[in-house]
């Protein structure tokens, strides 16, 4: 039996199981890969509310990227939770000093689902310098992309531009995604160096958000770990997260708190 291909996830612990590394594992393995971990914080939350996050030391970080390199055939890495500047240089550190270059997802998140923020203010300098020369793609949610680019993004247009004014300064690609303009459909656009590539979906609303960027940057890391081109895997990835949003699961608690969480687990697509 072929070994299926190691997909490194670089990210925070979600309790809930619906963000984080946790919805990582689940979405690499359904896809066929095979998931291994790197935690950077220990996170309490579920979806709408983060109560207390726990960084993990950064030398503990790079220790766990250091083994993984060493014991196991890496072929993608998928950055999420970093929180802080110091963390940020770990990996950094860490993932040059594998001398290994593999398909790196970098997944820059800053501000949780129900608004609260993951990333400290002073680390955004470090992403751009430290993890965007390294990044095969990174997948800014609109909020992320108004901070990485300073500009508004108020329309795909808008989007666009500041598409491809990131790309022009770091030279990786950027999936610039759309769903939080919340129009009829989640648009997402692919920019690269050679231009844009649209991937649409129907807008699904009254759907928690929780989790969809990690699970969308985990199954393009996992496509490309499969040896497929930039364009393919964001397009096998977009199919995954729009039918995971679709098939989500409802939880309701006798305090009345209704929240729902898209599925992570679903069986590997063609």
């Amino acid at each position: 039996m072929k070994n299926p291909p190691v997909v490194l996830t670089i990210a925070g612990s979600d309790n809930s199981c619906g963000a984080g590394a946790q919805a990582d594992l689940k979405t690499i393995t359904a896809l066929g890969g095979y998931a291994q971990t790197a935690i950077t914080c220990v996170v309490a939350e579920v979806p709408g509310r983060v109560e207390a996050i726990q960084p993990v030391r950064p030398d503990i970080v790079a220790a766990q990227i250091r083994l993984s390199f060493e014991a196991f055939p890496v072929a993608a890495v998928k950055t999420g939770m970093l929180f802080s500047t110091p963390i940020i240089r770990a990996v950094a550190s860490a993932l040059v000093a594998c001398k290994k270059r593999v398909p790196v997802v970098v997944d820059p998140v800053m501000v949780a689902s129900s608004g609260d923020p993951l990333l400290k203010a002073s680390a955004v300098k470090a992403y751009r310098d430290l993890i965007f020369p390294m990044a095969t793609l990174v997948t800014p949610n609109l909020d992320e992309l108004r901070i990485l680019s300073g500009m508004p993004c108020r329309d795909l247009d808008e989007i666009k531009a500041a598409g491809e004014w990131l790309v022009a300064r770091h030279g990786c690609a950027f999936l610039l995604k759309g769903g939080h303009l919340r129009e009829k459909m989640a648009t997402d656009i692919l920019a690269t160096r050679d231009g844009f590539e649209t991937f649409e979906a129907p807008f699904r609303r009254k759907i928690d958000a929780h989790g969809t960027g990690c699970t969308f940057s985990a199954a393009i890391a996992t496509f490309l770990s499969a040896g497929l081109s930039l364009s393919e895997a964001v397009g096998h990835a977009k199919r995954y997260i729009t039918r995971a949003i679709e098939e989500h699961l409802r939880w309701k608690q006798t305090t009345a708190l209704e929240h729902r969480t898209q599925r992570g687990h679903l069986p590997g697509m063609d």
